[in-house]
């Protein structure tokens, strides 16, 4: 009698598994991704355009999603949604600053069970940032500033390199030459302007001398920029030689006229570290980098790298 009290179970649960509807009911998952937002950060600046992406893990089709968005807390969204087999898609925009948590609902129906997803949440800041402040601002700005090549420093803090690579990302889009990070510094990122466009393309490896927006930039072999930083180059009365040159000496450390870790490539001209490096044109000759940067340049500069120095 127990034997077939058993097989009548199991034949039930194996009808109830094949009626339609209801298959995988207690199977299905609903979840939900963040995009446009800044990687493992997971933060946006406000007013910035981001989206959630969403899919039920068994579609049926018809179902309609809700789409709910809290600020800190606060219901600030909800939005209906259809259900398709490529899942669904909400555009999100905030003003404030504050952490948004999105969550996304299938109420129950006839053919598909109620499924909750799990929360994701989005740090929503200010697009400024202070000097050694520690923020998600910064961190989103770091983020910007590398992938366009500039030099950055210990990730989340507005330190004085990274400062040095707001310098040169304003000299590069021709704001004032501070290293201010304001509201003007992430438009211009958003806007997608900063770039530093190669004079020499197809010279391999070398560096360029870009006297126009005092940057020095290291171009790869493969014609592709690797580092730009903030550069100083020579003055009106010594100004610094145009054209195509080849590094033919260096000197590491510290010499006699305060000149840090040399690499000469015009007689006495050189690109090197020094205490003074103002953001317009200040030297004899020489391309002066920031000495906590001279080191790094001095390490990948080798004899014969070409470098070329010009106004664009």
């Amino acid at each position: 009698m127990r034997r077939r009290s058993i097989l009548i179970a199991v034949l039930g649960a194996l009808a109830l598994g094949a009626a339609p509807g209801l298959a995988h009911s207690s199977a299905n998952r609903l979840t939900l991704t963040a995009s446009n937002v800044n990687g493992s950060v997971g933060a946006v600046i406000t007013g910035t355009t981001w989206s959630v992406e969403g899919s039920m893990s068994h579609f049926v089709k018809g179902q309609k999603i809700v789409v709910h968005g809290f600020d800190d807390g606060k219901l600030i969204l909800s939005k209906r949604v259809a259900l398709t087999r490529s899942g669904f898609h909400v555009s999100i925009e905030v003003a404030t600053v504050g952490r948004v948590t999105v969550r996304a609902i299938h109420f129950a129906s006839a053919r598909a069970p109620f499924v909750v997803s799990r929360d994701v949440g989005v740090w929503v800041v200010a697009p400024t940032a202070s000097p050694n402040e520690r923020s998600f601002s910064v961190r989103i700005l770091q983020a910007q500033l590398s992938a366009l090549h500039y030099v950055v420093g210990a990730p989340g803090v507005l330190d004085d390199r990274t400062q040095r690579a707001v310098l040169a990302f304003r000299k590069m889009v021709g704001l004032p030459r501070t290293t201010v990070a304001d509201t003007t510094v992430f438009a211009a990122l958003a806007a997608g302007e900063g770039a530093f466009p190669i004079e020499f393309p197809s010279a391999g490896r070398h560096v360029e001398g870009d006297l126009t927006h005092q940057v020095l930039a290291l171009i790869g072999a493969d014609g592709q920029v690797q580092a730009l930083y903030p550069m100083s180059s020579g003055k009106p009365s010594t100004p610094t030689a145009l054209g195509s040159f080849h590094v033919t000496w260096r000197q590491p450390g510290v010499n006699n006229d305060g000149m840090v870790d040399s690499s000469y490539f015009n007689g006495g001209d050189a690109i090197h570290g020094y205490p003074e490096v103002p953001p317009y044109a200040a030297s004899h000759g020489c391309l002066r980098v920031p000495i906590p940067d001279a080191l790094t340049i001095y390490d990948w500069v080798r004899i014969g790298t070409p470098v070329d120095v010009y106004y664009r």
